[in-house]
């Protein structure tokens, strides 16, 4: 996994920070260095072409002396902190807080000399890439691999349908027929639709066959949210036990791992929500279950813990509930089908980025293990391109928020000198650097910390 979030991430670093590099050498602008990763106190590689000469240094804390004289072509390297990357651009208030430069009168080539158009350009230049990197990948993705989805046919039992959205009408077994009038091509997107897309109005196939149309309220994301059920619908499984506790009475009375449950105190079931129902409906603390082991039927006696429970699921894999499905795509099909299929995951993302200023928002952020846990175990190069996909659309959108030291807040204070006609004191732009450095190493140090947190007590 981590192989993958570094290679992904090194890609997405260099192709943002070449946004930047690509715009300012177009607008004849000295770029002074080209870095992967930072480089405090101490850079991995360095490269550069000195007076015609091609120079290398390994493992050195600064550049040597020969190397600052020739001013005219730009250091590579690689720096050991893998928070990022940067362009330093001559004459620009950036991440090296190069007050020296700052100090002496602009020269020609330097970016403070240069139009507040050009400069809003090169600012922008590296959330472009980033974005349209996104629509490119899903677009290969597509083309190559198809897309795989579970149509309505593919989810044979129907859905297990949560108390939230019972309340509306829904009940265990219905089937999505489509949503505000459209029908889904992945029907296990229902969830996402309702927490993120203002859905009004759901059609529904119920078990008995009849069809309804269920309103929906315009808070139900929120209501979603707040109550945790981010799945009110999940494809319905038969109770093949999975992950028992020795611990549970269930394991103390004789059950195990996949054995099936058929009965309640006689009464015969066929799915999970429907077991759930009768240990709910039940009186007392004593049940008396049937189940199928290696094709013999037995019945235990079973008494209800503390909390009404007695330690029994079904496994979630989902295998035996539905089929997958392929959909292949022509390249203009691939083209079209992409740039939705990005427009809809950046969509999404800034929908659910409300709930970040929330409580419960502010413990479920994640760092580099939350990024890290998207990739699976085994290399995957579908997989692979569609997280190096997402992450890249993430990144376009956080570095284009108004917060100082990142590519937005400088786009506020462009948008200011174009509005005012007067440039922001340098003073105001290194403070706000400063401000904005302290913010993101906070915000870094604490999503990194709920994965900690999460990796040691769960959750």
């Amino acid at each position: 996994m981590a192989g993958q979030l570094i290679l992904g991430l090194s890609i997405l670093v260099t192709l943002h920070e070449f946004g930047h590099y690509i715009t300012a050498k177009w607008f004849k602008m000295r770029v002074e260095k080209f870095y992967l990763f930072f480089n405090p106190w101490l850079s991995i590689f360095r490269y550069k072409k000195v007076n015609g000469v091609k120079k290398t240094a390994w493992f050195t804390k600064d550049s040597p002396k020969e190397w600052k004289e020739d001013e005219n072509t730009t250091e590579w390297g690689l720096g050991w902190l893998p928070l990022g990357g940067y362009v330093k651009i001559a004459g620009m208030i950036d991440e090296s807080m190069d007050k020296d430069q700052m100090a002496k009168d602009p020269e020609p080539w330097e970016f403070r000399s240069k139009p507040a158009w050009q400069r809003l350009i090169i600012m922008i230049g590296g959330v472009t890439v980033n974005l349209v990197l996104g629509f490119l990948i899903y677009m290969m993705v597509l083309f190559f691999w198809g897309q795989d989805h579970v149509s309505i046919k593919d989810l044979k039992n129907g859905f297990q349908v949560m108390p939230i959205a019972q309340k509306l009408g829904f009940e265990n077994g219905d089937k999505i027929i489509s949503v505000d009038g459209e029908s889904l091509v992945n029907t296990i997107d229902i969830n996402r639709h309702l927490m993120l897309r203002n859905v009004q109005e759901v059609k529904v196939k119920h078990q008995g066959g009849e069809i309804e149309t269920i309103k929906i309220p315009e808070d139900f994301g929120q209501t979603m949210w707040k109550e945790n059920m981010m799945q009110p619908f999940v494809p319905r499984v038969h109770l093949l036990t999975h992950n028992i506790s020795e611990k549970s009475t269930a394991y103390k009375a004789g059950l195990r791992d996949n054995d099936s449950v058929v009965a309640v105190n006689g009464k015969s079931f066929v799915f999970y929500d429907e077991f759930f129902d009768l240990m709910n409906d039940s009186i007392g603390n004593e049940l008396t279950l049937d189940y199928i082991r290696k094709g013999k039927l037995y019945s235990i006696d079973v008494k209800k813990d503390s909390l009404g429970k007695i330690g029994v699921g079904p496994d979630f894999n989902y295998n035996s509930a539905y089929t997958r499905s392929t959909k292949t795509f022509s390249f203009g099909e691939a083209v079209t089908g992409g740039f939705s299929f990005g427009y809809w995951t950046l969509h999404d993302y800034v929908a659910q980025f409300k709930y970040v200023f929330t409580k419960k928002g502010a413990t479920s952020m994640g760092g580099f293990g939350a990024l890290g846990n998207l990739f699976p175990g085994q290399w995957d190069w579908k997989i692979f391109w569609l997280n190096t996909a997402l992450i890249s659309i993430i990144l376009a959108f956080m570095n284009i928020l108004p917060i100082p030291a990142l590519d937005g807040g400088h786009v506020v204070f462009l948008l200011y000198e174009m509005i005012t006609g007067k440039e922001a004191p340098q003073k105001v732009l290194e403070y706000a650097q400063y401000i904005g450095f302290i913010l993101i190493l906070g915000l870094v140090i604490y999503a990194n910390g709920n994965d900690i947190y999460r990796a040691i007590f769960g959750g």
